[in-house]
């Protein structure tokens, strides 16, 4: 059964490995897409064996209000709706203390993975069907703390304060808006970040990582796009306001 048949979903971050998985099964389950993410390049690649008819595509900063507005006029005269919004969009920064911290790199993480939310709630939510579903990408770094990863952390920590605020502005509207929180996920991130922890040998990190969590692996992506069809569709349509987690168990461990 196809659960998402004729539903409109704006997905940012679109061309990275959630983005991507997600876009892809969504599309299976009859969805019409907007994708969303910086560089044009990217998006031309990821959608280049998607059907033409029911997939568009916008190339924007999501941390720029202006941007933001153009994709959800886009979409809106595209498809004439919007039903789902997967703000998904991220950027991990460094791997280094917060004494050490470069305030640039600690801005534009707020800018992208904060204000990027933000201004998609300001923008698309309003917009929305009634009984829609907004789903929004945290980590389970915004529920612990995680030592060198302190703006990434603040973000995603902050990430969950406007989703709580924004589930409860739109519930009269019947509009769900929810967070996930996955772990590590095998995908470019998590390479940057074992990188930054040990440049000569990235494996070890890994296998730290993956020490850290009881399933004692890494997440897919198909696996997080499991867990955000959950929540666009019809099947959660009682959940709202939560903090649904996806980490293997990490966070208890």
């Amino acid at each position: 059964m196809k659960k998402l048949e004729n539903k409109v979903c704006v997905i940012t971050g679109a061309a990275g490995g959630i983005g991507q998985a997600t876009a892809e099964l969504f599309l299976s389950h009859g969805a019409n897409l907007m994708l969303v993410d910086l560089k044009e390049d990217d998006l031309k690649k990821i959608s280049r064996n998607m059907d033409a008819e029911r997939v568009a595509f916008f190339a924007a900063d999501v941390s720029k209000p202006g941007d933001t507005r153009k994709f959800t006029e886009a979409t809106l005269s595209k498809f004439g709706r919007i039903d789902v919004v997967f703000l998904n969009a991220g950027i991990e920064g460094k791997f280094l203390s917060i004494s050490e911290y470069p305030e640039d790199v600690f801005d534009r993480i707020i800018a992208v993975n904060l204000k990027g939310v933000w201004l998609g709630c300001q923008n698309l939510l309003p917009v929305m069907s009634k009984g829609g579903s907004a789903i929004i990408t945290s980590s389970v770094a915004g529920l612990k703390g995680f030592p060198h990863l302190g703006a990434y952390v603040a973000s995603k920590h902050g990430v969950v304060g406007i989703m709580r605020t924004a589930a409860l502005e739109f519930a009269d509207k019947g509009i769900r808006v929810n967070s996930i929180h996955p772990g590590p996920v095998n995908n470019r991130m998590m390479r940057s970040i074992e990188e930054q922890i040990h440049p000569d040998e990235p494996a070890a990190s890994q296998k730290d990582f993956e020490a850290s969590v009881p399933f004692k692996r890494y997440a897919e992506n198909s696996e997080i796009a499991d867990l955000a069809l959950f929540l666009a569709c019809d099947d959660s349509k009682y959940i709202t306001g939560t903090t649904q987690v996806i980490d293997g168990g990490m966070i208890i461990g």
